[in-house]
């Protein structure tokens, strides 16, 4: 019962926590001359075979994984994020980003990129998935997203910025974990979650998270 009174606690907490740091940031746009891929609609996108969409699909990743080496690189990344964060917040394309390989894609960028606002668009991608999808397979890498976080916010707890941009993804995948156990759609083994993760979040209660736009 008390592990149960502490879930549910958690549950209201990581989702206050995300809604109170979504809300200062600001709408992004992409400009859609520099894309580098059609700018389809969210609706569009719901729509496509698996044919197209894969093939789609595969040209996001592609240039995702582009290396930053100059300004303009590093500017068409972050374009295409832009445009992810503009289709991510409908339900069914969010539903389809995080069950492809757009998710491991998007970790490494997190994980390797030497720029602040990349890895902060990146975070805010996957926090929108998790907050829009209607499903969550057992394939999907949740754990490693959360252990990277996790991981990411310790190095950088001292970078007010970065770590609030981070916060919300975290959140959001437990809150996502959490409501897929509590309606038992799957076993609690699928997703492992570290106590690190659990006292990060506690300990930036506890110190207060400014908020920034992201």
């Amino acid at each position: 019962k008390t592990l149960q009174i502490f879930r549910n606690a958690l549950k209201v907490f990581v989702k206050c926590l995300f809604i109170l740091q979504i809300m200062k940031q600001v709408p992004v746009k992409f400009d859609m001359k520099t894309l580098h891929i059609p700018s389809y609609s969210a609706e569009k996108l719901s729509s496509m075979k698996d044919l197209d969409w894969n093939d789609f699909l595969q040209r996001i990743c592609s240039l995702l994984d582009s290396t930053e080496k100059n300004t303009g690189s590093a500017r068409s990344k972050l374009n295409i994020l832009h445009y992810l964060c503009t289709v991510a917040v409908h339900k069914e394309v969010a539903s389809r980003l995080i069950s492809s390989q757009l998710v491991n894609n998007e970790l490494k960028n997190l994980q390797s990129s030497v720029l602040m606002e990349i890895r902060a668009k990146v975070a805010r991608v996957i926090g929108l998935l998790a907050l829009h999808t209607s499903q969550l397979g057992e394939n999907i890498p949740v754990s490693e997203a959360i252990i990277l976080l996790t991981e990411l916010i310790r190095e950088n707890f001292r970078n007010s910025k970065l770590k609030q941009c981070l916060l919300p993804a975290l959140g959001e995948l437990l809150y996502l974990i959490a409501s897929k156990e509590e309606k038992r759609e799957h076993p609690r083994e699928c997703w492992v979650v570290p106590s690190a993760a659990y006292t990060v979040l506690m300990r930036c209660l506890r110190e207060g998270v400014r908020l920034f736009h992201c």
